[in-house]
């Protein structure tokens, strides 16, 4: 006669749960980890990150889907966009460096 084989020998494997996302941030301006949070009102569809320490902030535009991780990725990227050319802006060559001397211009 056969064996018979008991319930238990059968494993249930639980699915893994996704990673929780973060919800504070390291502010683009003052540089402090951690300091800035994120308000997302989904009634009035309106999100917005600032900082505790500085006092700087960035609004958007919200929807069912938007998480806090959104709202922070948005203001780096405008932060990214308003920067843009500023360095080349700033770091000009110098007359000398150019080639070009003083007495010429």
């Amino acid at each position: 006669m056969g064996k018979r084989k008991s319930r238990s020998s059968k494993s249930m494997v639980a699915p893994k749960k996704p990673p929780k996302l973060d919800t504070e941030f390291a502010c683009p301006f003052c540089g402090l980890p951690d300091a800035v949070g994120c308000l997302i009102d989904l009634k009035h569809r309106f999100a917005r990150a600032s900082c505790r320490i500085c006092q700087e902030s960035y609004a958007t535009r919200a929807n069912a889907l938007t998480v806090p991780v959104d709202v922070y990725s948005e203001w780096i990227d405008a932060c990214v966009d308003a920067n843009e050319g500023v360095a080349h802006r700033r770091c000009r060559p110098r007359l000398a460096d150019a080639g070009v001397h003083e007495d010429d211009v």
